[in-house]
């Protein structure tokens, strides 16, 4: 499937995996690049720059294709620019920026070979990464998993307008998880998706708890909610006993201070890693809706673009009528 976003990053489908805090690295990372997409690893979920460098150079093992490095700025008390200096020693090919004001490490860039993607959710931010030096941005639908804007805006109604709004590729996120999503994107306009949610239910997907893969599975698109909205900083969670918890604190007016230690990185790792629904949480989009497996990566992929065809074909029965 050839589009700008493909030539781009010099894969053979348009799809590129999510940064996936705590999650993306070596194995999830490989078997994407391996099976045709852009698999990513994130960096700043990382103890330090050298386990950054060793995750590199793990991924390069598994895989001779494409793949990139997640920084999640703007969720995390460091600094990034360590990080972003061992992505470049080491060659990494393509750099996305998620959250945060990606025009700093975007100029740290400057200079060097590498591809510059930024997740965006208005057409202010894209037109904004465009204006400093992005090869493409990542637009994120409201029903996506994570961290996500403020204005609620839904991937069918954001994805056309950025597509009109800037001259790089454009990559629709929120709410993909197989062949019709990614038709769908692309008649939207976009030349590419990005997908989180989906490949955490995968077998590679390995530091995944059981729990965590069993709760997505489980789940229809209405067990999802929005955390941390009160605080300018929208999420959206599989519910859990503990994604209810941080709810209801913060409709009885909790702030930050009394917040923090049950929105922190080691609340999420309790759920992700341990299982533990009682206490900690998990990000997840509304396309949970839609997931009820665990493939590998590559059954995944060869599913979705049969269903990309198999879309394609009913289409061509329409105009035929």
């Amino acid at each position: 499937m050839k589009t700008r976003v493909s030539e781009l990053l010099q894969i053979q489908y348009p799809v590129v995996q999510g940064g996936l805090a705590y999650l993306a690295y070596a194995d999830l990372a490989a078997a994407v690049s391996n099976a045709g997409g852009l698999g990513q690893i994130t960096a700043m979920s990382l103890p330090s720059e050298e386990a950054l460098r060793e995750e590199i150079r793990k991924v390069r093992l598994l895989t001779d294709k494409p793949f990139g490095v997640n920084f999640a700025i703007g969720q995390y008390n460091r600094t990034y620019e360590g990080m972003v200096d061992v992505a470049l020693e080491e060659g990494v090919s393509v750099i996305s920026v998620t959250g945060g004001n990606p025009e700093p490490l975007i100029r740290r860039l400057d200079g060097h070979d590498v591809k510059k993607l930024v997740l965006v959710a208005s057409v202010r931010q894209a037109q904004k990464a465009e204006a400093i030096g992005a090869d493409a941005v990542m637009a994120v639908g409201q029903e996506g998993g994570g961290h996500l804007g403020r204005d609620d805006i839904g991937t069918f109604v954001l994805v056309p307008r950025v597509v009109d709004s800037v001259k790089i590729p454009v990559l629709a996120s929120g709410g993909i998880g197989d062949g019709r999503g990614i038709l769908a994107a692309l008649a939207l306009g976009a030349e590419g998706v990005e997908m989180g949610t989906r490949f955490i239910a995968t077998q590679e997907c390995v530091h995944a708890h059981a729990a965590y893969k069993e709760a997505i599975l489980q789940a229809t698109e209405q067990d999802t909610a929005v955390i941390k909205r009160t605080m300018g900083a929208p999420a959206r969670v599989v519910r859990t006993k503990g994604s209810d918890r941080i709810l209801q604190m913060e409709q009885e007016g909790a702030g930050y201070e009394q917040l923090k230690s049950y929105i922190s990185g080691e609340n999420n790792c309790i759920f992700i890693y341990e299982g533990n629904a009682e206490q900690g949480f998990g990000w997840a989009g509304q396309v949970i809706g839609l997931i009820d497996d665990v493939p590998s990566v590559q059954e995944l992929f060869t599913r979705m673009f049969q269903g990309v065809e198999a879309t394609l074909d009913r289409l061509q029965g329409y105009s035929n009528k």
